[in-house]
């Protein structure tokens, strides 16, 4: 059952013809931004992958991907969850050196995604991923690429408001890092998503560190597969959003797993019959390059930017009747 939230008076402040244009200049305005700020390289990148190859992102584990048959072949294909595996393969195949990375338009379908204001069944996003050394993989190293990236996303912004005056949002470029485990305990009596807002509400722009793991209080902060990020070194980069009033996640990234913490995250996991797959078996004798990397959603951008309470007002999908009807009776105009 989807989830509607209408905010009290809400109007859209651009038209749909300037909805249209904004969301093309937000795309290309922050491409430019993002690839300069992170050395990135634009590439082509997969719709869908082989299942055997274990290279589609598992995402909680439980999540089914959709697949189909291909009359030429006899084999199947999924429709990609993410490109968080096939980017490193990419860095391998490529040759990308150290300190260069790619950048490309991830387009999925999450069959299973609970649609609500900020989910839909498409998914959007710019998968960026850069090679890195082994005196890389620290938090220092990934604060500071979370600064980048966050600067990116304000100097679009501010280049948007300019385009289009009558928007009044604003974003902070000082970035708050704090741990799952420092939110529970500054609010051990609040949900994972209560957290999120409680913190948030008073500091604007957060980086939420190291997710994936158990808390001391016996449950996950948030799922995360155990074959990309190392859960150490990884984090949600979140914005508060006055349009919905609640904490708004713009990316999932991370420093990625190496041999050791790809090993142990497996059988934490409970996932060790992973070790057979072929990117797996690569990683877990060091032939593939170390990296760090994440995907920026583009429709939670536009969102964001052009102060949206729908996600289905910057992209298309399909939604049930009862969200169909309730944005029209809003008069929220769903693409």
């Amino acid at each position: 059952m989807s989830k509607l939230t209408v905010p009290d008076g809400y109007r859209s402040i651009l038209s749909l013809y300037e909805t249209q244009t904004a969301i093309g200049a937000i795309k290309r305005i922050f491409e430019g931004n993002l690839s300069g700020a992170l050395n990135l390289k634009r590439v082509s990148a997969p719709l869908f992958v082989e299942p055997q190859s274990g290279l589609n992102d598992n995402l909680n584990g439980v999540e089914r991907p959709v697949e189909f048959d291909i009359k030429e072949t006899g084999t199947t294909a999924q429709i990609v969850h993410s490109l968080a595996k096939w980017k490193r393969m990419a860095l391998h195949s490529y040759g990308f050196p150290a300190g260069e990375g790619l950048y490309t338009d991830m387009n999925a379908v999450r069959r299973d995604e609970e649609m609500d204001n900020l989910h839909s069944i498409y998914v959007d996003q710019w998968d960026w991923e850069v090679v890195i050394d082994r005196m890389s993989r620290n938090e220092e190293f990934l604060k500071k690429t979370v600064s980048k990236i966050v600067n990116a996303i304000c100097d679009t912004a501010d280049e948007i408001k300019k385009m289009y005056p009558a928007l009044t949002f604003n974003l902070s470029r000082d970035v708050k890092f704090i741990t799952t485990q420092w939110l529970e305990d500054l609010y051990p009596q609040l949900s994972p998503k209560e957290r999120e807002n409680a913190y948030l509400k008073e500091h604007k722009t957060v980086f939420i560190m190291q997710i994936g793991r158990i808390l001391k209080s016996g449950i996950k902060h948030d799922g995360r597969a155990p074959d990309y990020d190392d859960w150490s070194l990884n984090g949600d980069i979140m914005f508060w959003n006055d349009v919905l009033n609640c904490a708004f996640e713009i990316s999932s990234m991370g420093i990625r797993v190496d041999e050791r913490s790809l090993d142990i995250q497996l059988t934490e996991a409970g996932c060790n019959n992973r070790r057979e797959l072929p990117f797996h078996k690569a990683l877990l004798k060091g032939e593939l390059p170390l990296s760090m990397g994440g995907g920026i959603g583009q429709s939670r951008l536009c969102m964001l930017m052009l102060q949206k309470a729908h996600v289905g007002e910057v992209q298309v999908s399909v939604w049930d009747e009862d969200t169909l009807n309730g944005c029209k009776a809003a008069g929220i105009k769903i693409l």
